[in-house]
């Protein structure tokens, strides 16, 4: 029988994005992580890999005989404000069959009052990716820092269609807070809506995990936080999950 640690794990497992992002990424970085996206047949919900990456992960995950999805990144990780240029990466991503898209918020371009082009680059990468590719909106707390700021970035990356909203890229300085998700949760119940929410960045042990696991049940339900609306971002969380999965 599983101990209560260990059903948390299996949870956390079940909700990760497993990532790497490093400009030094490799083909044998890149097969390894796919290799370990699954432990005793449990699979994580997906690898989240730059798209040059994205059909070799695909390939890779086919040859193992593993479902999983493979996310990508799209106006990574600056947030540049050339729309065009984001809707033209997120085409090449969709293009080398990504599932989802993980786009950056042009959040410097909101923090000076522009709200309208980030609203145009998130309606934008949607209508790109449609119905068949879900996209997830960056809108990286850590540096909004505010909550009127995060609350504001979050509401206007769902009203322009926004599948999942995810608080950080994981390359700056602050990145996944509770306080943070707490007020993107909100966001979300009051949305009415079925977005759903990732937290990524300094989520490295279970532990962690299960924080902001106790928090999106009691903000949003119990049977909500499932890896069709809940993920994890992360790549050392996996090192401790193992640990306790092994035995599972």
């Amino acid at each position: 029988m599983p101990s209560t640690q260990q059903v948390r794990a299996l949870q956390a497992l079940s909700f990760m994005d497993l990532t790497t992002l490093n400009n030094d990424d490799t083909r044998e970085v890149i097969e390894d992580l796919c290799q370990r996206a699954s432990i005793n047949k449990k699979s994580v919900a997906a690898v989240c890999v730059f798209p040059e990456w994205v059909a070799l992960a695909r390939q890779f995950l086919n040859e193992q005989g593993l479902d999983t999805k493979v996310a990508t990144v799209t106006n990574f990780p600056d947030g540049s404000t050339n729309v065009a240029r984001a809707a033209a990466e997120t085409e090449r991503a969709i293009a080398a069959g990504a599932h989802e898209v993980d786009v950056v918020l042009p959040y410097a371009a909101l923090l000076q009052g522009d709200e309208s082009t980030p609203a145009e680059l998130v309606r934008e990468c949607k209508d790109i990716c449609g119905d068949s590719v879900q996209l997830k909106v960056i809108i990286e707390s850590g540096e909004l820092q505010q909550h009127d700021k995060i609350v504001l970035a979050s509401e206007l990356a769902i009203a322009n269609g926004a599948d999942f909203i995810k608080t950080s890229t994981g390359k700056v300085s602050i990145n996944a807070t509770l306080k943070a998700a707490e007020a993107m949760l909100g966001v979300i119940k009051s949305s009415q809506t079925d977005c759903g929410f990732k937290a990524a960045g300094g989520i490295g042990t279970l532990d962690d995990a299960v924080q902001y696991i106790e928090l999106a049940e009691r903000i949003m339900g119990e049977d909500w936080v499932t890896a069709d609306n809940f993920r994890i971002g992360a790549s050392s969380l996996l090192q401790d999950l193992q640990s306790l999965l092994v035995k599972v």
